[in-house]
């Protein structure tokens, strides 16, 4: 018997789902900030390079005036753009990307491999059903490990968030995409707790990555799977 692919798989999981849970919720909006769980390098984190006689081709370079640090972001089509703080320069914006050529080519082969994947699209019945059942759900999970965890929340969202899983900002808001609904639970447990624990440190530095090793030890499992089916996401 021929096997599905990922995406076949889960879509036909989707729909046995949207047959047992139909929710009806209100809409929840927001912002976001905080870097994505696996598409973004910033200058907190050093990646050696692969071959140092080759260029990225043309990253895009932008300024943000509230930016603390470089930040390199490969997008769903393969191209670079790179975040440049208001203190920081071009060159040595350059020379980020190089430091970080390595990773850049490693996510811009998962982007190729995601395009070759088989892809099967959702109805809109069928993504209707499981958005509602995510603003259903999430929020009230979400509160509950952070009741856990001993943090507070100032708000939640569900959002359809094509470059992450979730975000944090500094007040405290917290957004989630909604295609945590039908995963894993204990992968959709890692991407709260890995939000939550952005509202003790802003930043992918050892000391966040520890925390979220103490309230998730399992953490790598689900960062594997979040890799393999980073394709859900576009």
């Amino acid at each position: 018997m021929a096997e599905l692919s990922p995406r076949a798989s889960f879509a036909c999981d989707l729909e046995n789902l949207v047959n047992q849970h139909r929710f009806a919720c209100p809409e929840l909006r927001t912002p976001h900030v905080q870097p994505a769980l696996p598409f973004d390098a910033t200058s907190h984190e050093s990646h050696a390079p692969s071959n140092p006689d080759s260029q990225i081709p043309n990253p895009e370079f932008i300024r943000h005036p509230r930016a603390r640090r470089y930040v390199v972001r490969v997008r769903d089509d393969g191209t670079v753009r790179v975040t440049i703080p208001r203190w920081g320069s071009k060159r040595e914006a350059r020379e980020f990307v190089e430091q970080q050529r390595s990773w850049i080519e490693k996510q811009q082969r998962r982007v190729e491999d995601a395009r070759a994947r088989p892809r099967v699209e959702l109805t809109a019945d069928v993504e209707r059903e499981m958005r509602a059942r995510a603003r259903h759900e999430l929020p009230a999970r979400l509160l509950d490990l952070a009741r856990q965890h001993g943090l507070a929340v100032s708000r939640v969202s569900v959002r359809n968030q094509r470059w992450r899983w979730g975000s944090c900002s500094r007040g405290g808001h917290i957004c989630l995409n909604w295609r945590l609904a039908w995963m894993p639970e204990p992968v959709r447990d890692y991407v709260m707790i890995h939000e939550l624990m952005h509202l003790k440190r802003m930043d992918h530095s050892r000391k966040f990555w520890k925390l979220v090793t103490q309230a998730c030890p399992e953490y790598e499992s689900a960062r594997r799977w979040l890799r393999a089916h980073q394709d859900m996401l576009s």
